[in-house]
């Protein structure tokens, strides 16, 4: 009966270990467009084949319901690796304690060195809530073929923008294409300009809720994009449009430029090869130095994950250069390791020399400031370039915000 009662016990104690050591790694994900998704695939399968007493369920969604959808994970039964971004939007979740330190990965996994760019991004009280694997830059992607139709040259200046888009204006053309139906694409202008006509510092400022939206310097910024809105530069109708929605108008023609993220590059078709270019935000104020948006896409581990130790095994295997190099190759962005290679194309080329230049970087609006600040602020952006006349009450409105916000 003993020699039995131990080979029980050691059967279940083998089975046990045997359990802790395989399980299922839930991995709730929201890069669903097709080269990301493709890339993926790729990396998790890649994954299994390295650890095959794990089994992956990779979960898919859209990127506008997911960003609802997670707050409802984390709070109650969180998958075990989150796909997500950087800056404020971590930071929102690491300060409810819904995200995992770890710091001891980038300490051990020498990504303090490796990652060292990437790291304040990734940073709050001194620790590590996350691990990047993209990052990619801002700019306007314009159709060269117009531009050299209409005898138009890349702006450096905003008056050389506004001039331009005066000149496609009035040959028909709608000077910049943007769909801000979901809001996001409108923050892109508004951080644009804020920090051409104000800089870097001023803008995490406001960000921060350090600064008024009623602010004579916000309303500065606001003038600068009058000069767009009144005109008629931007797409008719453009709050009825997403952002993938609003693409085929700079396709087929109808419109020239987009201010956007390098993530559009791999939508553009192949008719348009060699048709397409890329410029840099203008310069507005020459006192102020050149910043640029790059944001950070990352992935964390929830604090509520059950399975902890498959998704450390999972996030190491995600910071190796060779994973962050297949993944941008077919994001067509940039890995945050320094031994990753970013692709080599047109676009990339010139967007790692741009941020390699930069004066400073920025995340992106809404992943800058305070959730509930962004989501209000979105709104009134898409109103502004709607009805410019309401600005001194969306302002007023905005402050109010600002002040209920950051107490």
């Amino acid at each position: 009966m003993k020699k039995l009662y131990s080979l029980v016990v050691g059967t279940l104690l083998t089975a046990s270990i045997m359990s802790a050591q395989a399980g299922t790694l839930v991995i709730n994900s929201d890069q669903a467009d097709p080269a990301p998704k493709k890339a993926f695939e790729e990396i998790i399968s890649k994954f299994k084949a390295q650890n095959p007493d794990v089994e992956v369920k990779y979960n898919l969604y859209d990127k506008e319901g997911y960003k609802t959808a997670i707050r409802n994970w984390l709070a109650t039964s969180p998958p075990d690796l989150v796909f997500w971004y950087a800056g404020n939007r971590m930071k929102a979740f690491v300060e409810r304690g819904m995200f995992e330190d770890v710091s001891d990965l980038w300490a051990e996994k020498g990504l303090n060195d490796t990652m060292a760019t990437a790291r304040s991004a990734m940073t709050i009280d001194g620790k590590q809530w996350g691990l990047p694997y993209t990052y990619y830059q801002w700019g306007v992607y314009y159709r060269k073929d117009i531009f050299e139709k209409y005898g138009l040259a890349e702006p450096k200046t905003y008056d050389e923008l506004l001039a331009l888009s005066a000149k496609l204006k009035a040959n028909n053309i709608a000077p910049v294409a943007i769909g801000t139906k979901y809001l996001w694409t409108a923050a892109g202008w508004f951080d644009y300009l804020n920090m051409r006509t104000n800089g870097l510092d001023f803008h995490i400022d406001l960000m921060d809720g350090k600064v008024p939206y009623t602010d004579d310097r916000v309303r500065k910024t606001f003038e600068n994009w009058k000069k767009m809105v009144e005109p008629g530069y931007f797409l008719e109708n453009h709050a009825s449009y997403s952002w993938q929605e609003a693409q085929p108008f700079l396709y087929n023609g109808q419109a020239a430029m987009y201010l956007i993220g390098n993530f559009i590059t791999p939508n553009f078709p192949p008719e348009l090869d060699g048709k397409m270019g890329f410029f840099q935000f203008p310069q507005i104020n020459p006192e102020v130095g050149m910043y640029e948006d790059a944001p950070m896409d990352t992935i964390h581990i929830p604090s509520k994950a059950k399975n902890k130790a498959d998704a450390r095994k999972f996030m190491e295997f995600m910071a190796l250069p060779e994973n962050q190099t297949l993944v941008n190759k077919a994001l067509l962005q940039i890995p945050p390791h320094k031994d990753a290679k970013a692709p080599s194309t047109y676009f990339l080329d010139i967007g790692v020399e741009m941020l390699g230049n930069a004066d400073g970087t920025a995340q992106f609006y809404d992943r800058d400031t305070d959730p509930a600040m962004a989501k209000e602020g979105m709104k009134g952006f898409q109103e502004f370039m709607v009805k410019p006349e309401r600005l001194d009450s969306i302002l007023k409105r905005l402050e109010r915000i600002r002040k209920r916000t950051f107490k």
